[in-house]
């Protein structure tokens, strides 16, 4: 397996791209592409809901893309799920990716998991990868990260700015993956100070995946919290959690802890930046120019790649000065995450 790089990232700007073919498999399903008048690379992507523009999950993975284009030249081409798929769906929007030449072919979201394993059987020449889950199959590069790490530290930096010792967590939907956020975040906030509450709402639940991609959901759950007296809420909830933030941007003394990608930055949310405490930084970014990288210099990734805080995979965003006064706390719990002294939680306890 190729050794996982480092790129350091948060904040690339986002840009239009576009793509056409390069060499796939070929199988009982594969035509085939040929590259053979070309050397330019074309990447296929198929996001999660929400797509570019979220301003969280895919766009984080967008801007590994951008990067890539502009490091490489690459040329892209970006589909997008609807709340409606099916898993038919998915696995013919990554099937008509690979079908037109397009490698590597990325699905953004454990969503994709099994139309991966599918496509990645028809296409055994092309280089797959999904993010947030694991497929085994020798052409598939399974993108992870310690989300509970990050969302540790967002633990500690929320319960070393709230006021009234009661924060909350708003999760998308009710799933392990966002169990692990929820997990490391209620750890973070008791192991710095216990006297402080944490109130926990899902959007959703199971197979409904509507609660990352609605915004007045979020906000309304936000709303409810600080009816409460609950001053910080971190929401890990795709593009629901702009809305959390609008409705803290809307309460002085209040603070929302962004996800996925640095939401202080954001152009979508410039106005509510202010009141963007800090984001718990899921770098999809790096693990995408990574992967884009490795098929370009001929020697794609495979197997399970897992981001974490040691690889600087995960993190907190510093953007707006907010966490400034707490740095040398944020700093020791980061180290000591690193070096095993704290084991943070993959699920609620």
């Amino acid at each position: 397996m190729r050794r996982v790089t480092k790129f350091a990232a948060a904040g690339i700007a986002s840009a239009a791209l576009a793509l056409t073919a390069t060499a796939c498999g070929s199988s009982s399903k594969d035509s085939g592409g040929d590259d053979s008048g070309s050397s330019k690379l074309k990447v296929g992507v198929a996001y999660d809901v929400g797509g570019r523009g979220d301003h969280s999950f895919n766009d984080s993975a967008a801007a590994g893309l951008d990067k890539a284009k502009e490091d490489f030249g690459v040329e892209i081409k970006e589909l997008t799920a609807k709340t409606s798929d099916t898993e038919a769906d998915r696995e013919q929007k990554l099937e008509d990716l690979a079908d037109a030449g397009y490698n590597p072919v990325i699905g953004v979201g454990f969503a994709y998991a099994d139309s991966i394993k599918a496509a990645a059987a028809k296409y055994p020449k092309t280089t797959f990868a999904i993010v947030d889950s694991v497929v085994e199959a020798k052409n598939v590069d399974s993108i992870v990260f310690t989300e509970e790490q990050s969302s540790y530290l967002a633990g500690v930096a929320a319960a070393l700015k709230t006021k009234d010792n009661k924060v909350g967590f708003i999760g998308g939907v009710d799933i392990p993956l966002i169990n692990k956020f929820e997990a490391g975040f209620r750890q973070g906030v008791t192991e710095t100070n216990p006297k402080v509450k944490v109130t926990t709402q899902y959007l959703t639940s199971g197979s409904d995946l509507s609660g990352f991609s609605d915004p007045a959901k979020g906000k309304a759950a936000a709303q409810g919290m600080l009816d409460n007296g609950i001053d910080v809420i971190y929401a890990a909830a795709g593009s629901s959690g702009n809305g959390a933030i609008e409705a803290v941007a809307g309460k002085s003394g209040t603070w929302a802890i962004g996800v996925d990608s640095d939401q202080h930055e954001q152009p979508g949310l410039a106005k509510y930046k202010d009141s963007i405490l800090t984001s718990a930084l899921k770098n999809v970014n790096v693990a995408v120019y990574d992967l884009v990288e490795s098929v370009k210099s001929g020697t794609p990734l495979s197997g399970t790649n897992a981001y974490d805080l040691a690889k600087d995979g995960v993190g907190l965003s510093t953007s707006g000065g907010f966490i400034d006064d707490i740095k040398s706390e944020l700093d020791d719990a980061k180290k000591k995450i690193v070096n095993g002294e704290i084991k943070v939680n993959t699920t609620v306890k």
